[in-house]
């Protein structure tokens, strides 16, 4: 079962679903990460990332 658009994940957490995630905050940014994958910094910063569109 795909987790909804809006799932949120934080840097160094699992990704719960592939697809294109984009920073919360500003600066923004958006990348494409896959299910299982660690989630990443972004600007050398612990961030909150959002899930905005599926693989």
């Amino acid at each position: 079962m795909r987790k909804p658009l809006g799932t949120t994940a934080k840097t160094g957490e699992k990704c719960p679903e592939s697809g294109k995630w984009e920073v919360v905050g500003t600066p923004s940014t958006t990348a494409p990460i896959a299910e299982g994958d660690t989630m990443p910094p972004y600007a050398g910063k612990a961030v909150t990332w959002k899930l905005v569109s599926y693989a």
